[in-house]
C-alpha cells in the first residue's frame, strides 16, 4: 500500500477530525455559503420586489426591502406600455434563428476540423480562436457597413431577422467547445460506422449527434443568451422590430421607476428559467469533453 499523503493547510487534519473542529468547519462553511448566496441573490430579489413597490418606496432612504402594500399594477403597466408581447416575440424569433444557424454551421465546422481533418485545419482553428481576441465593439462598424450593402448580392439587411442571424453564425468559442467534445469520441466508433457503409454525414447524424446532447445543450444556451442579452447591435440594426432590451431602454424615460423595474424583471424571467432548467447540461457539457474514459 502506498503511503497516504496529506496537503499542508492552515488547520491540521487531526484538529479538523475532532468534534470541536468539525463544528467549527461546518459553521464556517455555512456562513460562507450563506454570505455568497445572499450576495448573488440580493440583486435579483431587489429586482423582483421593486415591481411590487410604489415609486416613492423605491427612492426612499433608507431603502425599503419589502413593499408595504404589494401591487401588480407596475407589471401590467410595463406589459401594456412596452408592448412586451411583441418585444418578446421579436426576441424569440431572433434567438431561435440564431440557435438554428449556429447549431448547423458550428457543428459542421467542428466535425470537419475534428474528424475529417481538412488541409490547414489547425491553422483555420487557430485563426478562429485568434478572432476572439478582437473586442466585439471594434467589429460593430464594419459589420454595420456590411449589412447595409451585403457584398455580391447588394442587399440591405437592416430591419430584417437576417441582420441578427448572420453575424452569430461563425462563433469561434462554440466551434472550439464542439471540437473538443468531438475529439473525445473514439475514432474506432466512426471507423465501425464507415465499415457498415455510413458516409460522413450519416455518421454525424446517426452516431455523433445523439451522443453529443450535453455539449449541444451548452451551445444552444450560449447562442440563445447571447442574442437575448445583446443591446448595441439590435439597437442600430432593427430599430423597427426591437428586442426586449432595446424596447425597455427606449421607454425608460417615460415610465415610472416601479414599472421600469417590473419590465426588467419580466424580461429577465425567460433566461433565468432557461438556466434553471438546463443547468445540469451546462456543467455536463463543459466537463465531459475534457475527460476521457
Amino acid at each position: 500500500m502506498a503511503a497516504q499523503t496529506y496537503h499542508r493547510t492552515l488547520i491540521s487534519r487531526s484538529r479538523l477530525n475532532t468534534p470541536r473542529g468539525k463544528r467549527a468547519y461546518w459553521i464556517a462553511l455555512g456562513i460562507a455559503l450563506l454570505t455568497a448566496t445572499a450576495v448573488f441573490i440580493f440583486p435579483f430579489f431587489w429586482l423582483a420586489t421593486g415591481g411590487f413597490k410604489s415609486s416613492q418606496e423605491l427612492v426612499r432612504t433608507p431603502p425599503v426591502l419589502l413593499p408595504a402594500h404589494p401591487s401588480t399594477h407596475a407589471f401590467t403597466l410595463a406589459w401594456d406600455r412596452l408592448g412586451m408581447a411583441q418585444l418578446l416575440w421579436n426576441t424569440i424569433v431572433y434567438a431561435g434563428g440564431a440557435l438554428v444557424f449556429q447549431l448547423v454551421f458550428c457543428v459542421a465546422a467542428a466535425y470537419s476540423l475534428s474528424k475529417l481533418r481538412p488541409i490547414l485545419g489547425n491553422w483555420i482553428l487557430a485563426a478562429m480562436l485568434a478572432s476572439m481576441l478582437i473586442p466585439a465593439t471594434a467589429l460593430v462598424v464594419p459589420q454595420y457597413l456590411t449589412v447595409l450593402d451585403l457584398p455580391i448580392v447588394h442587399w440591405n439587411l437592416q430591419n430584417t431577422p437576417w441582420v441578427i442571424w448572420l453575424p452569430t453564425v461563425a462563433n469561434a468559442f462554440n466551434v472550439f467547445l464542439l471540437k473538443r467534445f468531438f475529439d473525445s469520441i473514439p475514432n474506432d466508433l466512426l471507423d465501425a460506422a464507415a465499415v457498415d457503409g455510413a458516409g460522413p454525414l450519416r455518421t454525424l447524424w446517426r452516431i455523433v449527434l445523439p451522443i453529443s446532447r450535453p455539449i449541444l445543450g451548452v451551445v444552444s444556451i450560449f447562442a440563445v443568451v447571447a442574442v437575448w442579452k445583446d443591446f448595441l447591435w439590435p439597437l442600430i440594426t432593427v430599430p423597427e422590430h426591437e428586442t426586449l432590451n432595446v424596447g425597455v431602454n427606449t421607454a425608460a424615460t417615460s415610465m415610472p421607476d416601479n414599472a421600469l423595474i417590473g419590465g426588467l424583471f419580466l424580461a429577465s424571467i425567460p433566461t433565468i428559467a432557461l438556466f434553471l432548467v438546463f443547468q445540469r447540461n451546462i456543467m455536463a457539457g463543459l466537463t465531459v469533453g475534457g475527460v476521457k474514459g
